[in-house]
């Protein structure tokens, strides 16, 4: 449990809610992020599924800035909207690559996702009533979205409340920062020490991604 030493309540005097009571029992170091940084929200995510999960994939291993750009060319191949399925299955891939400055796998990874949508095989109106498991199922079976790309489409998109991206490097360098490691952690690890923050993980990651001030990835829009 949290010391009664422990102030309790964020710096205007609102009691911590439930979510940082959980994990300010559960860690000490996520006692001291929230102490230091609450109350937290959820970083803005995009409503448009598909524009939500093509910028979830031009964002692997890019810098925010950088994937927003590209984001932006794609969007400005269909005159600045995000386009459809079908629109984007329609566009002669090695223009929409070039125009963009994508690499050859994420212009396939769009496009198979597009391919998913325009048959049928991949409902996207259907995955808010999905549980994050079923979300993760019917996204990973598109080539080239893999566990992290779905994992901020879950956390970002969908707003669920117990998503740990123990894979993305942000949450590894903030956890090496703050646990005072020498070395980045495994995936593995983090999700090891992350079993402590369910049911909000969420949380859990924003404080960490807040302790580095960056986000994973830009707002869709």
């Amino acid at each position: 449990m949290v010391s009664s030493r422990d102030p309790a309540s964020y710096a205007d005097g609102t009691p911590w809610d439930a979510a940082d009571r959980h994990l300010a029992a559960a860690d000490p170091v996520l006692r001291t992020l929230i102490r230091r940084m609450g109350p937290v929200s959820l970083f803005e995510g995009g409503s448009d599924l598909f524009g939500s999960l093509i910028l979830a994939i031009v964002s692997q291993q890019f810098s925010t800035r950088a994937a927003r750009v590209m984001y932006d060319r794609i969007l400005g191949q269909f005159g600045g909207r995000v386009p459809s399925a079908a629109a984007v299955l329609a566009a002669d891939p090695d223009e929409l690559r070039v125009a963009a400055g994508l690499s050859h796998a994420k212009t396939r990874a769009v496009r198979a996702l597009a391919g998913h949508i325009e048959s049928g095989a991949l409902d996207l109106a259907a995955l808010p009533a999905l549980s994050d498991e079923e979300v993760r199922g019917r996204l990973t079976a598109v080539a080239g979205i893999g566990d992290w790309t779905a994992g901020v489409f879950l956390l970002f998109t969908l707003r669920r409340p117990d998503v740990l991206l123990a894979n993305d490097l942000g949450i590894r360098k903030a956890v090496r920062d703050q646990y005072g490691l020498a070395a980045l952690s495994a995936a593995a690890e983090v999700t090891r020490l992350g079993e402590s923050w369910r049911p909000y993980r969420t949380r859990a990651c924003v404080y960490l991604w807040r302790s580095l001030e960056t986000a994973p990835i830009p707002v869709a829009g």
